[in-house]
């Protein structure tokens, strides 16, 4: 049981309900519970545990199974979170349809898998969504819920609904797509990024920085859409008849696809270790860093 399993496990915790974790391999659900108790108690000395319960009582509410019916007895909603390989995730989902009821609804963690792919083995689809969170779930609240093509409505709506109800922020894809919205976007950022450092206009320190001190200090609060619009004195009409040429123009000089790899990935890899050597103290130190700051803004948005 990963990152994800384990941080979906602790947003289902903080919201009361009772969640069972399981694993194909012996103890790793155990296992993964000491870490969910461990990362509970230190969110809680530091007054950043969500929800209303204390962690003890959040801990009351999970355990662990190697048995897989076991762990499915009484499930409403199933989150699976194995690695992003298609047909692992299939097999999953093979194996869970036959040990539970159709109303029971299925979902996965996949980061930009069709969910056509993904649940291509289940006989009743109706009742299978996407439900992508980002790294870290259980600190950025974002949800992306994408259907699959034979999904019932009502199933996004409990679907939401659920999602509402333990803290996360869902958002409603209205058909499937390669990558979903938030990777298309963020790799779009990464793309120019990466071309923008290759072409030798700016370093991957400033590249960053023009993200964190620039468009993500204004993007934490509101999106592009909502930007345009209040960026003109009569709104988003008026942006567009003030910069569409612009950004037209602009567009028109963006490169090709990058190939991430070869002499520029060496150097940006170069610099951005000279930035942030990759030991694991040093990684483990910013990201707990990141989670924190992810945290405090998270409260601060409420």
């Amino acid at each position: 049981l990963g990152l994800i399993g384990r941080s979906w496990a602790m947003v289902f915790m903080s919201g009361g309900y009772r969640v069972k974790v399981y694993d194909n391999k012996p103890g790793q659900a155990a296992r993964a519970i000491q870490d969910v108790r461990k990362q509970l108690e230190e969110l809680q000395e530091a007054h950043m545990l969500r929800g209303d319960l204390s962690a003890s009582e959040q801990l009351a509410l999970l355990s662990s199974h190697d048995d897989l019916p076991q762990a499915l007895e009484g499930a409403f909603f199933v989150q699976e979170c194995v690695f992003e390989e298609v047909e692992a995730k299939q097999g999953v989902f093979q194996a869970v349809e036959s040990l539970v009821g159709e109303d029971v609804i299925l979902s996965s963690s996949t980061s930009c898998l069709l969910p056509s792919n993904v649940f291509a083995r289940v006989q009743n689809r109706k009742r299978c969504i996407i439900s992508h969170p980002v790294n870290p779930p259980y600190y950025v609240r974002l949800v992306e819920l994408v259907p699959h093509p034979e999904m019932l409505p009502g199933v996004m709506d409990i679907t939401f609904a659920l999602m509402t109800s333990v803290g996360q922020a869902p958002v409603r894809l209205k058909k499937e797509i390669d990558g979903f919205a938030l990777n298309r976007l963020q790799y779009a950022i990464i793309a120019e990024s990466w071309r923008l450092v290759q072409d030798g206009v700016i370093s991957v320190r400033d590249i960053d920085l023009v993200m964190s001190e620039g468009l993500g200090m204004r993007y934490a609060f509101i999106g592009p859409m909502e930007t345009m619009h209040l960026n003109a004195p009569e709104g988003l009409e008026d942006y567009l008849k003030r910069y569409r040429e612009g950004m037209r123009r602009v567009l028109t000089t963006f490169g090709p696809v990058p190939e991430f790899s070869g002499e520029a990935a060496e150097r940006i890899n170069k610099e951005m270790c000279e930035m942030i050597p990759p030991d694991h103290q040093n990684l483990s130190a910013k990201r707990e860093r990141r989670d924190q700051l992810l945290m405090g803004l998270a409260n601060l948005k409420k």
